[in-house]
């Protein structure tokens, strides 16, 4: 006999014997059962308990069992229901199959068939529950599985994202390089009803105009040079799904017209082509610009970041919410260690201070960039401040605290940079950059590789 958590019973037959042998064979069996004489009691009986397998004879007096079919199916959906009929009435099992029967057993029973149906109702049930549950765990661990966080911001920010998620309205995420913005951008596709649908995601910095206007609409062969076959963009991918748009800030006066545009229709055609195509997306949008200033520089569109902002989330800096700095840290730590194969498993008190007065102008992808280092390079079992070369000493924190963002971001660029010989490709790794991206920033804060 399987084993199965205790399952209740409903044997519903207006003959008293069949009513005691069918619920004394089950009871046996360790099922919970009770007995109704007819459909009007089994319906009072329903309304007092919840019953996983309902026993249910077709003709009864006061209400048939096709009758009292049809109201449970409204009542009590989830139950699963086996009609009992004589030889000569299988067509009434045959409609009970219709209305949405599990099954039949004819008269008189063969006990042991009995237990087989029952147990194998049993068997369907367990492991549609059991999917319920693997389907809520992994949904708790997509939904924040890398948004880390127990400070009154971050736990504002889950709410939020579980808020906005329900819907299909626009969002626009801002925050600094590094907070985890695309992170928030998954965590609001995978509580949303698009969540089976793709994520597709673009780095709008990453390309220049022409390149990011093909990676966007796609193109046909032969629109342009070396165009050889014809290629679905981004917005095609995004078909019933997400479309993540990094760094809007960045594209260019013409590409915000196109955008807006489809952002208005949802229409569009590939680049050379005349078909219009159409995506069911979703639209969520991220940037570290300061969007309002670029439209009062007239570098960004108003109409666009209207339709941009519909919902607004902020991701806080990582100074501003130390507390969470710990559970980070370990985090990061766990990861690491088991990927390294290294049986590190604590991190000094000191090295935690540490961690806690350093600024971060990277944020939270600066202090994975640092515990990744340390878990490399340590030899032991526990993290300690001198595995963290990068992080600022107490002394020279309050001045690091008088410096603008740009200015932290520009020292961090340089010592990381400086660190790494001045190779463009692991330096943007460790940033969590594009090479564009860093070449544009080296050139802003005028540094030499």
């Amino acid at each position: 006999m399987l084993p199965h958590k205790k399952i209740r019973i409903l044997v519903v037959d207006d003959e008293p014997s069949i009513r005691e042998s069918l619920s004394g064979w089950l009871r046996q069996d360790g099922f919970e059962v009770d007995t109704a004489a007819d459909g009007v009691a089994a319906l009072a009986m329903t309304k007092e308990n919840h019953y996983d397998i309902m026993l249910i004879d077709v003709k009864m007096p006061e209400m048939d069992g096709l009758t009292l079919l049809k109201k449970l199916k409204e009542t009590e959906p989830e139950a699963a229901v086996v009609m009992m009929t004589a030889h000569g009435a299988i067509q009434d099992a045959v409609d009970a199959m219709r209305l949405g029967a599990y099954d039949y057993l004819l008269k008189p029973f063969d006990l042991e068939e009995l237990s087989l149906t029952v147990d194998k109702l049993v068997r369907l049930q367990t492991l549609a529950m059991e999917n319920l549950i693997l389907k809520d765990r992994m949904a708790t661990m997509t939904r924040f599985e890398n948004l880390i966080g127990q400070s009154p911001p971050m736990l504002a920010l889950f709410e939020a994202i579980v808020d906005v998620a329900q819907t299909d309205a626009t969002v626009l995420i801002t925050g600094e390089t590094g907070t985890g913005k695309e992170l928030v951008a998954r965590a609001i596709h995978a509580q949303s009803p698009r969540c089976y649908g793709p994520f597709i995601a673009i780095n709008c910095g990453a390309f220049t105009e022409h390149l990011l206007e093909s990676e966007l609409f796609g193109h046909e062969k032969g629109a342009f040079t070396d165009a050889k076959f014809a290629k679905k963009g981004r917005l095609e991918m995004a078909d019933a799904g997400t479309l993540f748009l990094d760094e809007i800030g960045d594209i260019s006066m013409k590409m915000q017209i196109d955008l807006l545009r489809v952002l208005e229709t949802h229409e569009f055609s590939r680049v050379g082509g005349t078909v219009t195509l159409h995506s069911d997306f979703r639209v969520i949008a991220a940037t570290n610009r300061d969007l309002k200033e670029a439209i009062a520089q007239k570098t960004f569109r108003q109409d666009l970041y209207y339709r941009l902002n519909v919902v607004h989330l902020h991701v806080p800096p990582l100074r501003e919410r130390v507390e969470d700095i710990p559970l980070l840290a370990h985090h990061f730590l766990r990861r690491f260690a088991t990927e390294t194969n290294k049986k590190i498993d604590s991190i000094h008190p000191d090295a935690l201070e540490a961690l806690k007065r350093y600024g971060w102008p990277g944020n939270v992808r600066e202090l994975e960039n640092a515990i990744e280092r340390a878990v490399v390079v340590q030899k032991g079992r526990q993290i300690k401040v001198d595995d963290l070369p990068f992080i600022t000493q107490p002394g020279q924190e309050p001045a690091a605290a008088k410096l603008t963002l740009e200015e932290m971001e520009r020292q961090h660029i340089a010592r990381i940079l400086a660190a790494q010989g001045g190779n463009i490709s692991t330096t943007a790794k460790i940033l969590g950059i594009n090479r564009t991206t860093l070449y544009h920033k080296i050139k802003k804060y005028g540094l030499s590789p």
